[in-house]
């Protein structure tokens, strides 16, 4: 499958590249992965999609979900998860699937008080305390990879005088 997406807004490709936000569209054929570094809100304007998500710090497939989407769907999108979206269009049909995707900064969590107080800063600890778990184990595997090394008079040459001592 080719990764090819065409931005509605009449923006030069460069501009249309490096934004993130913004009306979107897919054709058929086509598909598109998505890494947000921000939570954002994917949001079907018209047609039909199959999305693969694969939520952040979840390192089992079964952490991934497939979801079917269609007009007027919304979709929040975590940061650092990972969107496989494609089209889900008949045989020979060349309508392009228009979607929104936008950041969402959480407003709903800023509504009031309490949540800019509490749910706020709770949501922020667990998204670090994902990324600090997913850190810890690839800090683990690393470290298990130089098992080897770590031994005492493994991984390196012996001098003439310590191969004399053995």
């Amino acid at each position: 499958m080719s990764t090819t997406v065409y931005p509605v807004s009449s923006v030069s490709p460069a501009v249309a590249g490096a934004a993130r936000a913004g009306a979107w569209r897919l054709h058929p054929g086509c598909a598109m992965s998505l890494r947000p570094k921000d939570t954002a809100v994917l949001r079907i304007r018209r047609g039909r999609v199959w999305v693969t998500l694969g939520e952040p710090g979840v390192m089992s497939p079964e952490g991934a979900g497939d979801r079917f989407l269609q007009d007027g769907d919304a979709l929040l999108v975590p940061a650092g998860s990972r969107l496989v979206m494609e089209p889900l269009a008949p045989r020979g049909a060349s309508d392009p699937v228009c979607f929104d995707w936008t950041d969402a900064a959480a407003p709903a969590l800023e509504a009031g008080r309490f949540g800019r107080d509490v749910l706020l800063p709770l949501h922020e600890l667990g998204a670090a305390l994902g990324q600090s778990g997913l850190a810890l184990a690839r800090v683990l595997r690393g470290l298990l990879g130089y098992g080897e090394f770590l031994v005492a008079g493994r991984g390196r040459v012996l001098s003439p005088l310590e191969s004399l001592r053995s």
